[in-house]
């Protein structure tokens, strides 16, 4: 939508990054927004803001902080059930709508002048798009939808624009990730793996604390450094459908 935007075939001057936490987002989404997007915007008259979920002090709350919050009785990621089935999150309400809302609201949107909201769901994700969701000051559109775009069409034309065509968006340890996902982390990326596996870890304690059964970041029911072993990757691993938001690279 960025390069469309620069194309001046779709009409949004502003975009948003809503930032779950540097310590949270994967540090190539991070590195993706903060090095190519927002100097191509600047390049072109386009307007890139990164917020971030702030406490009623203005300090800033990211998602692993309050994961790790001895107080924290519910989970907002989708940590899976002993029987694999995802449970429930809060996380993309808090840290991604709610914050882009609170922004809107604060530049003016109302409910006598909403804001158009472009959401980026292709037409692969068209079962993700649902107008009724949106809030009075908010009128929400999904521009690719409108132009009949898929997500190789979007691969492409940000290669044309001389652009490297950015990673998949999500939290580092988010468990609506693949199991390839998760194989290449363990493999590639060494260091998000072992914050991943602690992660679980210290969710587990806690809910051992509370009574209650342990819960996990793949669909295995076991710990994720049993569950996940480096191996040639599965040929029938396709992109995770759980997550239906499409929010994350909002």
């Amino acid at each position: 939508m960025l390069v469309l935007a620069a194309q001046r075939q779709i009409d949004f001057p502003t975009f948003l990054f809503a930032n779950v936490g540097d310590d949270s987002e994967h540090p190539a989404t991070l590195a993706y927004v903060r090095e190519v997007a927002m100097a191509y915007a600047r390049q072109h008259g386009i307007e890139i803001h990164e917020i971030q979920r702030r406490r009623r002090d203005g300090s800033i709350e990211t998602l692993w902080e309050r994961l790790h919050q001895p107080q924290l009785r519910s989970i907002p990621i989708p940590v899976r059930m002993a029987n694999g089935a995802p449970g429930r999150r809060s996380c993309t309400s808090d840290f991604k709508i709610k914050v882009v809302a609170r922004w809107l609201r604060e530049h003016g949107a109302t409910a006598h002048r909403p804001a158009v909201l472009g959401i980026g769901i292709s037409l692969d994700e068209i079962h993700r798009a649902n107008k009724r969701r949106s809030d009075p000051y908010e009128q929400i559109e999904y521009p690719l939808l409108d132009l009949g775009l898929r997500r190789d069409d979007c691969a492409q034309i940000i290669s044309a624009a001389g652009l490297p065509v950015p990673p998949k968006s999500a939290c580092f340890f988010c468990p609506y990730k693949t199991v390839d996902a998760w194989r290449e982390q363990r493999r590639d990326e060494p260091e998000l793996f072992a914050k991943s596996v602690q992660l679980e870890a210290v969710l587990n304690e806690k809910r051992a604390m509370l009574g209650r059964d342990a819960a996990y970041l793949t669909r295995y029911g076991t710990p994720l450094n049993n569950a996940i072993q480096v191996m040639a990757p599965s040929s029938s691993e396709t992109l995770d459908s759980g997550c239906d938001s499409g929010w994350c690279m909002t």
